[in-house]
């Protein structure tokens, strides 16, 4: 059994140490998208709170607004999204390439 932990506003933002308006403006940006239809109904998972910790790191180390902030975590997810890819397709090519020497 998976525990999944949820944590309203108030929660992450004192985990990760930002304003309650920081977090809006995250979510605005489409950094995180919240469970909830209003501010006060918004819950975060665990996957949630890690990327809100990575893009007010980012923002902060790099000076970025979070527009910029929004671009880079898109961008980062992308190259990890191709890091998965390639060594799915490399593993799939070694085994063509085994298949093939058993052949001969």
């Amino acid at each position: 059994m998976v525990t999944v932990y949820v944590y309203n506003v108030r929660e992450l933002c004192q985990a990760i140490h930002i304003s309650e308006h920081s977090l809006v403006e995250i979510v605005e940006h489409g950094i995180v998208e919240p469970e909830g239809e209003s501010i006060s109904e918004w819950v975060f998972d665990t996957q949630a709170l890690a990327l809100v910790r990575k893009a007010v790191r980012l923002q902060r180390d790099l000076e970025l607004d979070w527009s910029a902030t929004a671009l880079a975590i898109s961008l980062l997810e992308q190259i990890d999204q191709l890091h998965t890819d390639n060594e799915y397709l490399k593993r799939r090519l070694k085994r063509l390439e085994l298949t093939q020497i058993k052949l001969l």
